[in-house]
Protein backbone atom coordinates (compact mmCIF):
# COMPACT_ATOMS: atom_id res chain seq x y z
CA UNK A 1 0.00 0.00 0.00
CA UNK A 2 1.38 3.44 -1.17
CA UNK A 3 0.97 5.42 2.33
CA UNK A 4 1.64 9.04 0.76
CA UNK A 5 -0.87 8.54 -2.11
CA UNK A 6 -3.12 7.15 1.05
CA UNK A 7 -2.59 10.41 2.95
CA UNK A 8 -2.94 12.22 -0.15
CA UNK A 9 -6.64 11.06 -0.72
CA UNK A 10 -7.81 11.86 2.78
CA UNK A 11 -6.55 15.18 3.00
CA UNK A 12 -8.17 15.94 -0.39
CA UNK A 13 -11.71 14.75 0.83
CA UNK A 14 -11.20 16.64 4.43
CA UNK A 15 -10.83 19.54 2.29
CA UNK A 16 -13.51 18.86 0.20
CA UNK A 17 -15.32 18.99 3.37
CA UNK A 18 -17.05 22.23 4.48
CA UNK A 19 -18.36 21.96 8.20
CA UNK A 20 -16.08 20.60 10.82
CA UNK A 21 -18.59 17.79 11.62
CA UNK A 22 -20.05 15.74 8.63
CA UNK A 23 -22.98 13.46 8.75
CA UNK A 24 -21.56 10.36 7.11
CA UNK A 25 -23.43 6.95 6.07
CA UNK A 26 -21.92 3.51 6.63
CA UNK A 27 -21.51 0.68 4.32
CA UNK A 28 -21.24 -2.91 5.21
CA UNK A 29 -17.88 -3.76 6.11
CA UNK A 30 -16.46 -7.60 6.74
CA UNK A 31 -15.51 -6.71 10.36
CA UNK A 32 -19.27 -6.48 11.04
CA UNK A 33 -19.85 -2.73 10.16
CA UNK A 34 -23.46 -2.23 9.54
CA UNK A 35 -24.93 -0.68 6.41
CA UNK A 36 -26.66 2.47 5.78
CA UNK A 37 -26.07 4.20 9.35
CA UNK A 38 -26.07 7.68 9.58
CA UNK A 39 -23.53 9.23 11.96
CA UNK A 40 -21.93 12.94 12.86
CA UNK A 41 -18.49 12.55 12.97
CA UNK A 42 -15.69 15.18 12.72
CA UNK A 43 -14.02 16.06 9.37
CA UNK A 44 -10.92 14.33 10.12
CA UNK A 45 -12.76 10.88 10.81
CA UNK A 46 -14.75 11.44 7.78
CA UNK A 47 -12.36 11.75 5.38
CA UNK A 48 -10.64 8.72 6.56
CA UNK A 49 -14.30 6.53 6.33
CA UNK A 50 -14.43 7.67 3.11
CA UNK A 51 -11.11 7.03 1.54
CA UNK A 52 -11.26 3.89 3.70
CA UNK A 53 -14.54 2.79 1.88
CA UNK A 54 -16.16 2.57 4.86
CA UNK A 55 -18.88 5.36 4.62
CA UNK A 56 -20.02 7.46 1.78
CA UNK A 57 -21.07 11.57 2.83
CA UNK A 58 -24.81 11.70 3.22
CA UNK A 59 -27.17 13.70 1.51
CA UNK A 60 -28.25 17.40 2.42
CA UNK A 61 -31.62 15.73 3.02
CA UNK A 62 -30.26 12.71 4.90
CA UNK A 63 -28.14 14.86 6.63
CA UNK A 64 -31.08 17.51 7.78
CA UNK A 65 -32.88 14.37 8.56
CA UNK A 66 -30.63 12.66 10.87
CA UNK A 67 -29.81 16.03 12.59
CA UNK A 68 -33.76 16.92 13.15
CA UNK A 69 -34.29 13.51 15.02
CA UNK A 70 -31.31 14.22 16.99
CA UNK A 71 -32.59 17.18 18.16
CA UNK A 72 -36.05 15.85 18.87
CA UNK A 73 -34.83 13.14 20.46
CA UNK A 74 -32.42 15.36 22.94
CA UNK A 75 -35.68 17.67 23.32
CA UNK A 76 -37.47 14.27 24.68
CA UNK A 77 -34.87 13.36 27.14
CA UNK A 78 -34.16 16.92 28.24
CA UNK A 79 -37.77 17.40 29.20
CA UNK A 80 -37.35 13.85 30.55
CA UNK A 81 -34.72 15.06 33.23
CA UNK A 82 -36.63 17.89 33.91
CA UNK A 83 -40.07 16.05 34.69
CA UNK A 84 -38.03 13.50 36.65
CA UNK A 85 -36.81 15.62 38.73
CA UNK A 86 -37.92 16.02 42.54
CA UNK A 87 -37.75 19.51 44.32
CA UNK A 88 -37.54 19.79 47.83
CA UNK A 89 -38.20 22.40 50.41
CA UNK A 90 -36.29 22.19 53.76
CA UNK A 91 -37.80 23.72 56.67
CA UNK A 92 -35.86 24.21 59.96
CA UNK A 93 -37.58 21.87 62.86
CA UNK A 94 -37.70 25.43 64.62
CA UNK A 95 -40.40 26.65 62.20
CA UNK A 96 -42.42 23.64 62.36
CA UNK A 97 -43.08 24.22 66.04
CA UNK A 98 -44.06 27.44 66.08
CA UNK A 99 -47.87 28.13 67.05
CA UNK A 100 -49.73 29.36 63.88
CA UNK A 101 -50.53 33.25 64.41
CA UNK A 102 -53.72 34.46 64.10
CA UNK A 103 -54.44 36.63 60.73
CA UNK A 104 -55.79 39.78 60.68
CA UNK A 105 -58.79 40.19 59.05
Amino acid sequence: MNLKAYYQKIREVEQSLVEPFTVVVSHATSDGGKEGVPVEVPSQLAAKMIADGRAHLAGADEARTFRQKNAEAKRAADDEALASRMQVTIIPATDLRKPAKPQKE
